[in-house]
This record gives C-alpha cells, sequence and structure tokens, in this order.
C-alpha cells in the first residue's frame, strides 16, 4: 500500500505548489552510519493566499558519489524539475557554511543563505570555546559527566546524595561539541549539581574534579552565553523567519557592549564574544534577503539597523524591488485603522527590555492616511508604529494586504524565508529512525518514500479537535 498512498500524498502536496508564486527551501546532507547511504534533502515552505505558513518535506533524494558542488547543483537541478519548479520561484536555499554547499548553490543559480544556528555555532566556538581556560574546565567537566555514564553505581551514589541534601535526582547531561547549545546546557547541569559533586568527591574518587577557580569561570560562561542560547532557541523555531536575524545581531551586539556590574572577569570574553559576532555576521545588513525581510516584518521595520545608513540602503533595495514588480497599484480609498501602541509585556529574559529600547528609541511618528503607489505604500507602512513582538507578523499582512496590495505581495516572498536549516536537520533525525541497525539494508529510495509520507501524511489528514 505504500506506493500509492505516497503517489496520492504526493499528488497532493503538488496541489498546494501549483499556484505559489514564491518559495523556499531548507537542505541539507545525511549520511548513515549503519551502511553506506547519503540522503540530500528538500523540505520547502510558502506563504499562501491567506497569509499562512505552509511546510512539506518534497525530498530526501539518495545522494551517491562524492559531495561536489557539481553533484549538488545537478540533484538539485532534478529535484526542481520532478515538482516542476521553476528557479524563479525559488526565493531562497537556507544550507550550512561548507564551501560544497556554498559553490553548489552558486553552480545551480539559486539565491541562499547560511543557517543561522550554524553561524552563531561558528562564533561561540571561535570567540570564547576555543579559549584554553575554557576548554580545560569543559574537558575535566566531560570526564566528570563520562565516568557518571559509564558507572551505574556511581550513578546511584550520585542520585542518593541529592535526595540527602533535598534536590531532586537529575542526571547530568553530556554535550555534542558539534552543538555548543549543547555545552551550555552540559556547563547548567554541572552547575545545578555543584554541592552533590562536593558531597560525592569527599565519599568517592573522580577521575578528575574542577578546582574552585574553574567553577567560577564556568559560571561566568553560563552568563555571557545566555543571551546566546536564547537567540538560538528563537531562530531554530519552525516559525522563525529571516527577518528575525538583523534585530537578534543588532540586539546581541548591544548586549555585549553593555557594561554592569556582573562583568567582573568575564570583560574579556564579552569582547571576544563581540568580535567574533561582528566578523561572522559583518555583511548581514548588506543582504537583501534579509534586509527587505526585515524591513517587511511589522514587528521590525527599520528601526533596527545598526545605523540610519544601512536603514536607508535597505529601504532602496526594497524599493527597487516594489518598483521591478509593479509600477503602481490600483487607488483604494481605505480608511485606515487607529495606530496604537503596541502591547508591552514585562521583559521575560535579558534581551528582552534591549529590544524594547532599541524599538523606543527609534520609533517614527504615525501617518494619518494610507496611500497607494508603491513609494506611497512604503512610506505610510514605515511611518504607522510596529506591532509587538509578540504579535503574529503574517497576521498583520492577512489584515493589512487590501491597504498594502504591492507590499503584501512582496511580504508573502520575503518572510517565507526561514532563519535556519533546521527542518533539514530535524527531518534527518527522523529519517534515523527509519535506516537503523534492524534496517540496515533497506534501499535509499523506500527510506525516502517512506520518510516522505511520514512527513506529508498530515497534510492530508483532517485536523483533530
Amino acid at each position: 500500500m505504500l506506493p500509492k498512498v505516497f503517489n496520492d500524498v504526493k499528488k497532493h502536496v503538488s496541489g498546494l505548489l501549483r499556484d505559489v508564486s514564491a518559495v523556499s527551501f531548507t537542505t541539507d546532507i545525511w549520511s548513515s552510519s549503519v551502511c553506506p547511504m547519503s540522503l540530500l534533502s528538500l523540505n520547502v515552505q510558502w506563504i499562501d493566499d491567506n497569509f499562512t505558513l505552509r511546510h512539506a518535506t518534497l525530498q530526501a533524494k539518495p545522494f551517491q558519489g562524492s559531495h561536489t558542488s557539481k553533484a549538488i547543483a545537478d540533484t538539485f537541478d532534478g529535484m526542481l524539475q520532478t515538482w516542476c519548479i521553476p528557479k524563479t520561484s525559488v526565493h531562497v536555499v537556507l544550507r550550512d557554511n561548507t564551501k560544497n554547499m556554498i559553490k553548489g548553490m552558486n553552480d545551480a543559480g539559486l539565491p541562499s543563505l547560511p543557517c543561522a544556528t550554524h553561524t552563531l555555532q561558528l562564533v561561540v566556538h571561535e570567540g570564547l570555546l576555543s579559549q584554553r581556560s575554557v576548554a580545560d574546565a569543559l574537558a575535566i567537566g566531560r570526564k566528570i559527566i563520562g565516568h557518571f555514564k559509564h558507572s551505574p553505581l556511581a550513578y546511584s551514589c550520585l542520585e542518593d546524595i541529592q535526595l540527602e541534601i533535598g534536590q531532586p535526582a537529575k542526571r547530568l547531561q553530556q554535550d555534542v561539541q558539534t552543538r555548543w547549545n549543547s555545552t551550555f546546557y552540559m556547563i547548567q547541569s554541572l552547575l545545578e549539581q555543584k554541592r552533590a559533586l562536593g558531597v560525592f568527591v569527599s565519599k568517592h574518587e573522580l577521575p578528575e574534579n574542577l578546582t574552585a577557580h574553574q567553577w567560577a569561570l564556568l559560571e561566568k560562561v553560563v552568563t555571557v552565553l545566555g543571551p546566546f542560547e536564547e537567540l538560538t532557541r528563537k531562530v531554530s523555531s519552525s516559525e522563525a523567519m529571516a527577518a528575525d536575524l538583523i534585530p537578534a545581531v543588532t540586539v546581541l551586539q548591544r548586549f555585549l557592549s553593555r557594561e554592569t556590574d556582573d562583568d567582573h572577569g568575564i570583560k574579556t570574553m564579552k569582547g571576544t564574544l563581540a568580535a567574533a559576532v561582528r566578523r561572522r555576521f559583518s555583511d548581514v545588513e548588506e543582504q537583501p534577503l534579509y534586509s527587505i525581510a526585515t524591513l517587511l516584518d511589522p514587528r521590525y521595520k527599520n528601526l533596527f539597523f545598526s545605523n540610519t545608513n544601512t536603514a536607508a540602503n535597505a529601504k532602496e533595495m526594497l524599493m527597487r524591488e516594489l518598483l521591478r514588480s509593479s509600477r503602481e497599484e490600483e487607488n483604494h480609498d481605505l480608511h485606515e485603522p487607529p495606530a496604537r501602541k503596541p502591547r508591552r509585556d514585562q521583559a521575560s529574559s535579558s534581551l528582552d527590555s534591549i529590544f524594547d529600547e532599541i524599538a523606543d528609541e527609534q520609533a517614527p511618528v504615525s501617518l494619518n492616511r494610507a496611500k497607494v503607489g508603491s513609494t506611497a505604500q512604503l512610506e505610510t507602512y514605515l511611518g504607522e508604529t510596529t506591532i509587538s513582538r509578540e504579535d503574529k507578523p503574517l497576521q498583520y499582512w492577512a489584515v493589512n494586504k487590501v491597504r498594502f496590495p504591492t507590499l503584501a505581495k512582496m511580504a508573502s516572498r520575503y518572510l517565507s524565508a526561514p532563519c535556519s536549516s533546521v527542518d533539514s536537520e530535524r527531518l534527518f533525525s527522523s529519517v534515523s529512525h527509519i535506516v537503523n541497525d534492524d534496517r540496515n539494508r533497506i534501499t535509499a529510495d523506500h527510506a525516502e518514500m517512506i520518510l516522505f509520507i511520514k512527513k506529508n501524511l498530515p497534510l492530508i489528514l483532517p485536523k483533530s479537535t
């Protein structure tokens, strides 16, 4: 029955994509650890006529041979032809930072952007985790956790100690060095169990132990990396957009440059990370795909650019796109709804107050009447107050697409771009449940079919109430 279900689901997904004018993709390459199989993913997302963000998995294409840029480009061309998607409809492809993937997208003639979470990974490793004192403390922490991981008796003793001192029985968390935020969670788990570990050491031996200086260093590392972890979670969500990146970088840079009373002993760390952020994200405001998306997000508009020049350049980029798309829209004589002050909830994190601070510094004066041409639409839109960051930008455009038809059409294209390629990574987590030790002889085509059905069958099933 699987081939029949596959064809039914594929037909439905093709129907959903039939009249879509702009789509964005995420892609990644996965290689199995249990058999000689590699897959190249193609996840798509787009905004429908109701300004609802839609997702689908199109392919996890068997990818044989060397992973060269030419092979990537050829495979991508084949996948787009299979789905009858012209390259002119491809808004952007989110991919990792490897050279073969970058060149592969260029060879295929497709606009692409690096995954924001991968870039944050490089920033943290380059700016902080590569420091010798931090690396040494982390190495000892890994040895401590490894000791408990490989000794059930030691873990049992630790759990008894946790209960004795009134702490919940909780396991230490091992990190994965390719995921910097897992290192952050590992440090947090060590700090949470610092007292229990101290009692354990007084009764039992560990392969190594952290010194008082190293414990203090890890506490400072958690303080510095907290905002990075928060932003990583936000840009990795399924609703994150490319529009979120410029505001995130601006807020992060201000956080790192701000001196507080808690900075004693971590100023160098913050300075090192700030330099890494500037270097890795140096051209983010020059990328039209980021700049225009930020302007078209009613939560941000032109408030979160680093200076007035980059904001003006972004506005020019958008104006050129608008004029290219349509010279003039039909006249509309609609009353403008009254401007309202965005709701401000109490700051829930260390970065929320900085977002609000930047927005207040550059709050525009509202205009009273909506105009009609592309230029007038843009001026009116930018002149209005931004919506709250808790509000949904796509819901804003669903309500205002009649007032700003040309802008809305542009927003449906630029806001379709995700912020990271995490969707493809999540896809490959599902593949590992299909291609495993018990099914290591399954063919790549069959694995792709099962994965396609698993990911897309919910699109045709009735929603449960």
